[in-house]
């Protein structure tokens, strides 16, 4: 077993439960961690044999644009779309960031973090 990374992804994007951010959209900063099986790519360097970097930022970018209001909601989404990309994922922490949310005052950022499997019983 072995873990990957992807850390500090930013995207703008349009989420949240008030009109005016699925109009102004936000700034978003999301970290993730696998861990996986990649015995096979240590050994013979192919990258089948391991979560493909670009196509993992890929499926994130595709749910990212789909509008939605929860970031929990979000954080699931992306989750379960990595699960189905790559069945051999036996875990996965993801903490999303939303920067500068409009809560009435002066907060860096809002965050959940899900995880699969503690969050997926």
């Amino acid at each position: 077993m072995g873990r990957v990374a992807l850390e500090g992804i930013e995207f703008h994007a349009y989420h949240g439960a008030y009109p005016e951010e699925s109009i102004l959209g936000n700034r978003f900063t999301l970290d993730l961690e696998l861990e996986t099986d990649f015995r096979e790519a240590m050994l013979h360097d192919n990258l089948r044999d391991t979560v493909d970097y670009a196509k993992l930022y890929q499926l994130i970018k595709a749910r990212m644009d789909v509008k939605v209001k929860l970031l929990e909601h979000l954080g699931h989404r992306i989750v379960s779309d990595i699960l189905v990309a790559y069945p051999k994922v036996k875990s996965v922490r993801l903490t999303l960031k939303k920067h500068h949310p409009a809560l009435g005052g002066i907060v860096q950022y809002s965050a959940v973090t899900v995880c699969f499997p503690e969050d997926f019983a």
